[in-house]
């Protein structure tokens, strides 16, 4: 275990130095929330989320068994494209989850009796050792743990024409990097087929200016699958459409990571991947959209666009804690920020470009009466 954490640190150390000179797209995603159930100052915005402990930055979930060539898999369920399906499972409502239907992002299984049949899987390998490449830069030589098949998505259909999001978080191989524990003992009786609890850490940040917590599960692109401790998942960049959050053709919605804000740790405008990456917590990045919200717009497939200060901002003092995409598009307008990416242009972000990235992180709660370094004690939901 401390072989790991200390190849953690040298892979972060090693990554920051390699974003300082090239400027590269690799970051952890934050999320936002409105308010759906207050408690103890705990908001559970997906219902079936079971227990919360804010201090240690986890959450417990109903855990789920399918099968995958005969040998058991163990997953989550944390999005339906589906309202009624969504309200019966206790997730999050994302439709335009149904976009990415018929294309790789979307994994064909079968069920039968409630046990899911998957056509792909993860390798799971959460100690891997961390090895120089021969370029020594990270990505592509700093490998992520845990490697999907090339059938793997954590999106699923079984061709009733609702599309679910189900990560893996453990099979014959190992359990996910994000995996703290699963207990079999305790079945949650208020969903179906059910089969235990599984406790998963999450990330921490910032939304309107409100505390959140969120999975990090899957990602498209090896440095930030590495970087989160999330499944690589390739197949997740055919779902469409990069640079969009047009309900009608896409299934993402983008998130904004910060390259460069203020790293001092405790300053309450600190943000920033250098900052993360320098152990000062949680990056605080933005995102488009949330469940609840904006009506059909809310996806956890996160459409990357990365931003970053200019040296001109830096000099005269401007950056800050960025809490909105307004507040990101304002300040690209005046041009203190500048994007990162090659893709497409966004029209709904005032025409900041994607960085052909996606990362899968579900929002699970929001923490609207307490400080981000504070966090609060741990909560119960009412199941």
């Amino acid at each position: 275990m401390m072989n790991h954490i200390q190849n953690s640190v040298r892979v972060r150390a090693s990554i920051r130095h390699w974003l300082a000179s090239t400027g590269a797209v690799l970051f952890v995603a934050l999320g936002s929330i409105t308010p759906a159930q207050a408690r103890g100052g705990v908001n559970f915005v997906m219902e079936s989320v079971i227990r919360v402990d804010p201090a240690k930055e986890t959450v417990t979930l109903p855990v789920f068994q399918g099968i995958f060539n005969g040998s058991p898999v163990y997953y989550i369920v944390t999005e339906s494209s589906d309202k009624t399906d969504a309200e019966r499972r206790k997730v999050n409502y994302a439709p335009k989850l149904l976009r990415a239907l018929g294309t790789r992002a979307v994994q064909q299984v079968t069920e039968f009796n409630g046990l899911v049949n998957f056509a792909g899987t993860v390798a799971f390998a959460s100690s891997r050792p961390a090895r120089a490449g021969a370029d020594g830069i990270p990505p592509g030589t700093t490998p992520p743990s845990s490697v999907g098949d090339a059938n793997y998505s954590p999106l699923i259909t079984t061709g009733n024409g609702i599309v679910l999001n189900a990560s893996q978080v453990k099979n014959i191989s190992g359990d996910h990097d994000a995996l703290v524990s699963i207990d079999f003992t305790r079945k949650p009786t208020f969903v179906a087929n059910a089969v235990g609890e599984v406790t998963l850490g999450t990330f921490g940040g910032s939304a309107q200016g409100t505390p959140i917590l969120y999975l990090h599960m899957d990602a498209s692109a090896r440095d930030v699958a590495t970087l989160e401790g999330s499944n690589y998942a390739p197949n997740l960049d055919f779902a469409p459409t990069p640079g969009s959050n047009d309900s009608s053709i896409s299934a993402r919605s983008a998130i904004i990571p910060v390259m460069n804000g203020i790293e001092t740790r405790g300053n309450p405008e600190r943000q920033g991947l250098s900052s993360f990456l320098a152990n000062q917590g949680d990056p605080l990045n933005v995102t488009q959209t949330y469940p609840g919200r904006f009506g059909d717009r809310y996806s956890p497939v996160w459409d990357v666009h990365m931003v970053k200060w200019t040296e001109a901002a830096i000099a005269n003092g401007l950056r800050r804690r960025l809490l909105s995409t307004s507040d990101v598009i304002g300040e690209f307008q005046k041009g203190n920020i500048v994007d990162t990416g090659t893709g497409p242009a966004n029209p709904s972000l005032g025409g900041i470009r994607a960085n052909n990235a996606i990362s899968n992180c579900p929002i699970m709660i929001d923490l609207p009466d307490l400080d981000p370094g504070q966090r609060g004690a741990p909560q119960n939901n009412a199941w």
